[in-house]
């Protein structure tokens, strides 16, 4: 047996960057796990991608598939012959399908019986017969939502193929994939060796990819790429704006990244840094610089792929095609000023939010009277909230806007500034975005928490108000993650805000206009349900969430405290004890009939282990009570857990579905007491 390194490379037309990695990455899992599958061992693999490559190489892969012992059992003993031992049907019948008589079958015992085996020795083949097909399979689960057609040919993939490399050591493997056949001859970069290169062995793949101006370790490209633009803008006083995004966007368009920098006229600093940075980054793919105090420096760095003799040229040629776009910026910046921001809010009603609940002027308006009831309600300014959201959308009309659409909410920031808008207004305009996606800031003042709650529970309530709910994937107007938003907002800033309170005063906003019945238990029953996306995302587990959603806690901030307690709660030694006696109980009270007292009498109680669970739940109540109050109900779950001793010497002497109506019915309501005290904080009898 043979082990030497494997290469496949597939080499094609330029791959979409943002596909690049994970076309890479799958395409490594696709073709290890198939090896796998296939009964080669091999030691790790390796993967690489650049633009008109996607190559993976198996190290110490053996030449062919391990032998193997195929094991395949037949009738039982029992149904394999008949009273006087001759061979049945069933047994000839199956014996001849593995090539065998009856009388050379082994026997498989086991403690259920005993059944005929057949055992054969499969010779594992050699890895070039069966890797072109494994090769294809693994092309064929790529993520590609458009495959293209090219030539004349049938073959499908996400760009045109050129080449096909498929190298053992220094054999090539032979065998035609996406209509080309495998051979040695390599891709290099498009204009510094265009001729390409052949490669000799499968372990010098990566030293000959450099030969030709190729780096294919996208890992290594990339810090390349951070390496440079780190030193750079070091050199120029200032630091990169931070994007991971766009680092990876950029190493997967150049081959041999050059990293360079340049500048721009300082009188375009006078426009907001927000859509001068948004037009460098996403038009140009150049990464702007700051300054320590976050201001925007006159200078940008590039990637190029090419190592030019003359940098100046392309320096030059980057500084003349950014020149007109921040031009663009200025101008639309000192038109939109012209124009207060309060006067273009009337124009918004000719944006449409949704054609069953109005303009986006509309949905201002509702917006404004919620956030000012909201900020009312945390002590904050009901004015600046009201009239920030009065104004947090009308930026949608402004030119920079329309251009920029990254900028909404920023540019309203700026106008609002500039017009001399009071104060906390301008910033909750810009916070009431927040969080845009998954663990983004969120707003610092309570009048940008008002308005971003309103903006999106307007959305919520109006969306489900007209029998829109999300289904499946599809979730068009975004509900879950305004949910989550939401939610996180409450929780994290501490506000004492309840969900009914809140989708109450919303549906309020839109008059007659909602259609669906029972909105506001519909929107309050969906945000708790978030709930449980986010704290799994946390790593919180499922039963704990549950045992707290059965309580349906409206308040975020109470629910938050209770997760929180119901997770400590599960490491206590009584815990799992504890779970099973509140499930026992919970069984127990479903089935009991007719009105239990609500209040035990004592002088019904005669078994010692019912008196002393009589008095360890009403010492532990008057423990947890006060705990309660504090709303700490980490304290109180804490003491409720010396209850499981009583919990359980009860349950091992006391009957309680005892002959006696009154003294049965006592000891019911014993049990409803005990299984309150745990209700008031959550339902742990759902615990595992």
């Amino acid at each position: 047996m043979r082990y030497e390194t494997l290469l496949v490379e597939i080499g094609t037309e330029e791959l979409p960057p943002k596909a690049l990695k994970g076309l890479s990455d799958s395409f490594t899992e696709n073709l290890s796990n198939l090896l796998k599958e296939n009964d080669f061992t091999f030691a790790k693999v390796k993967s690489y991608a650049s633009p008109r490559r996607l190559a993976v190489q198996v190290f110490e892969l053996a030449s062919q598939q391990a032998d193997k012992v195929v094991e395949k059992r037949g009738p039982a003993v029992n149904v394999a012959f008949d009273d006087a031992g001759n061979p049945t049907k069933a047994a000839e019948g199956w014996a001849r399908g593995n090539g065998i008589t009856v009388a050379e079958a082994e026997r498989l015992v086991t403690d259920k019986g005993e059944w005929l085996l057949y055992k054969a020795e499969v010779q594992g083949q050699p890895l070039a017969e069966v890797l072109p097909e494994l090769v294809a399979t693994a092309l064929k689960k790529l993520p590609i939502p458009k495959p293209m057609r090219w030539g004349s040919g049938s073959a499908q993939f996400i760009r045109p193929v050129k080449t096909i490399t498929m190298l053992y050591g220094a054999e090539l493997v032979p065998g035609t994939i996406l209509d080309v056949s495998s051979n040695t001859h390599i891709q290099g970069h498009r204009f510094h060796a265009p001729q390409g290169t052949t490669l000799k062995r499968a372990d010098d793949y990566e030293a000959a990819l450099e030969s030709v101006w190729v780096i294919g370790d996208f890992a290594k490209r990339r810090e390349i790429i951070v390496t440079g633009i780190n030193k750079l803008a070091n050199e120029l006083g200032g630091h990169v704006v931070e994007d991971t995004d766009l680092i990876d966007e950029v190493t997967a368009l150049v081959e041999w990244p050059v990293a360079l920098s340049a500048s721009f006229d300082k009188a375009f600093l006078s426009v907001p840094k927000e859509p001068l940075i948004v037009t460098m980054k996403d038009d140009q793919r150049y990464f702007p610089l700051e300054d320590e105090q976050g201001q925007l420096l006159p200078a940008f760095i590039f990637i190029t792929n090419i190592e030019s003799k003359d940098p100046a040229q392309i320096i030059s040629g980057n500084e003349k095609v950014v020149r007109p776009r921040l031009a663009d910026a200025q101008f639309f910046f000192e038109a939109d000023k012209k124009v207060k921001l309060a006067d273009r809010v009337d124009g918004l009603a000719n944006i449409l939010f949704q054609k069953q609940l109005g303009s986006i002027k509309d949905k201002s308006d509702r917006i404004a009277a919620v956030a000012g009831a909201i900020a009312n309600d945390l002590g904050a300014n009901g004015t600046v909230a009201e009239r920030a959201g009065y104004l947090c959308k009308a930026d949608l009309a402004a030119q920079m806007v329309l251009e920029f659409p990254e900028t909404q909410g920023v540019m309203g920031m700026h106008y609002a500034r500039h017009d001399g808008e009071a104060e906390g207004v301008p910033q909750a305009i810009y916070e009431h975005y927040l969080p845009r996606f998954a663990g983004d800031d969120l707003p610092q003042s309570p009048e940008g928490a008002a308005v971003a709650i309103a903006d999106k529970l307007d959305t919520l309530v109006g969306i489900f108000g007209i029998g829109q709910t999300p289904k499946g994937d599809r979730d068009p107007f975004a509900l879950r993650r305004a949910a989550i938003g939401l939610l996180r907002i409450i929780v994290e800033g501490n506000y004492p805000l309840d969900l009914e309170a809140l989708v109450a005063k919303s549906r309020q906003s839109f008059g007659s206009l909602l259609t669906a019945d029972n909105v506001q238990e519909d929107v309050v029953d969906f945000l708790l349900g978030r709930f449980r996306t986010w704290y799994q995302e946390q790593g919180i587990a499922v039963d704990v969430i549950q045992a707290v959603l059965a309580r349906r806690p409206t308040k975020p901030v109470d629910f938050d405290l209770r997760v929180k307690a119901v997770t400590e709660f599960r490491n206590l030694a009584a815990a799992d004890a504890l779970a099973a006696a509140n499930k026992r109980v919970s069984n127990i009270l479903a089935k009991a009939e007719g009105e239990l007292p609500n209040v035990v009498n004592a002088s019904l109680l005669t078994e010692d282990a019912e008196c002393a669970l009589a008095s360890a739940i009403s010492s532990a109540q008057k423990a947890s009570d006060s705990a309660l109050q504090a709303g700490n109900y980490t304290e109180a779950l804490s003491s409720l857990a010396s209850l499981q001793e009583p919990v359980d010497a009860f349950f091992d002497n006391v009957m309680v579905n005892a002959d006696d109506h009154a003294v049965r019915q006592n000891r019911l309501a014993l049990l409803q007491n005990l299984r309150e005290l745990f209700l008031q904080i959550a339902d742990i009898s759902v615990l595992n």
